[in-house]
């Protein structure tokens, strides 16, 4: 059984001022999302899904199979791919919505979009954030395992060390674990950086600075689910719509599923550690140093250049 994987791409890139989806940072112009996808098909995932929006489907999707038109797991198998939408009309029957919101409903709304392409245990990522070949092997490895299965997800945990920006302060989900390493709740953090002392300070909102260990496990949406999931989210959604359909910028995230669920004690979430670090673009700023590490991981030998041309043939 050969895992999917769902890729968050339907984000707009207000910030970052423009599709970063398709932004070439690789030495040989690939994308964030190459690099996922590639460590992915190395960890045997079998498909991959992309949720993006209608007004670049096309191009997006052009481009997607010309890199990837040869690529293959490593048991021979040539990998499948798939391209869903995410738009605000795309609700269930009988609800309507504010005629003037643009903001899209968030990421577990993006996550249902694929319910009816995926019936394989999934990862779900975000398209514009690097995980490191490590991830994708040990969230590869648990959803083949027997550990995995209705009811019982995953999330992979990134040591905080391994997520600040040097940039300025950043805001993280902190992971609050029991005895045997389930999730039982996720704290967001604002201002999170490496002070002058050398500890790592940060607060949840309203609330004063805090010192955290360089090891506290943080979330960066990097989840293990199975299909059943969909049919938990969509009850979820229907009753976000009937309280928040009106307004403006409400959106319906994956870890309010998450944490709903393992209160209501329908699902369990284990919380899987890498070693990684991981960087992203969130901001345009953000850009050089995301290209620096990409040349950084090609002159180490990690990933070959041309990245895609590679993957495609091996």
């Amino acid at each position: 059984m050969r895992p999917t994987l769902l890729v968050l791409a339907a984000g707009m890139g207000s910030r970052y001022g423009g599709l970063k989806q398709m932004d070439p940072i690789g030495p040989a112009g690939e994308t964030i999302i190459d690099y996922s996808v590639y460590d992915a098909v190395k960890a045997g995932f079998g498909k991959v899904v992309y949720i993006v929006r209608e007004s670049f489907r096309d191009e997006f999707e052009r481009e997607v199979r010309r890199k990837y038109a040869g690529a293959r797991t490593p048991d021979g198998e040539k990998v499948e791919f798939g391209f869903v939408t995410q738009e605000l009309g795309k609700i269930p029957d009988g609800f309507t919505f504010n005629s003037e919101r643009v903001k899209p409903w968030g990421t577990a709304h993006a996550v249902l979009m694929a319910k009816d392409t995926i019936d394989t245990p999934f990862a779900v990522i975000n398209g514009d954030d690097y995980y490191g070949k490590e991830s994708f092997r040990i969230l590869g490895d648990w959803l083949r395992s027997p550990e995995c299965g209705k009811d019982r997800y995953s999330m992979v945990g990134f040591r905080l060390a391994n997520t600040l920006s040097p940039s300025g302060g950043v805001s993280r989900g902190i992971c609050r674990t029991d005895t045997e390493g389930f999730l039982s709740g996720v704290v967001e953090n604002h201002e999170l950086s490496r002070k002058a002392d050398g500890n790592i300070t940060g607060h949840p909102a309203g609330e004063e600075d805090r010192t955290y260990p360089d090891s506290t496990l943080v979330s960066m949406n990097m989840w293990g689910f199975t299909p059943d999931y969909f049919e938990e989210s969509e009850e979820m959604f229907r009753d976000f719509l009937k309280e928040k359909g009106g307004e403006l910028k409400s959106e319906f995230y994956i870890p309010t599923v998450i944490d709903r669920l393992i209160h209501s004690g329908k699902a369990t979430c284990k919380v899987l550690e890498t070693p990684c670090e991981w960087f992203g673009v969130t901001f345009k700023e953000d850009r050089p140093m995301a290209v620096a590490k990409f040349k950084e991981l090609t002159d180490k030998g990690l990933y070959p250049s041309p990245l895609f041309n590679a993957s495609a043939s091996e």
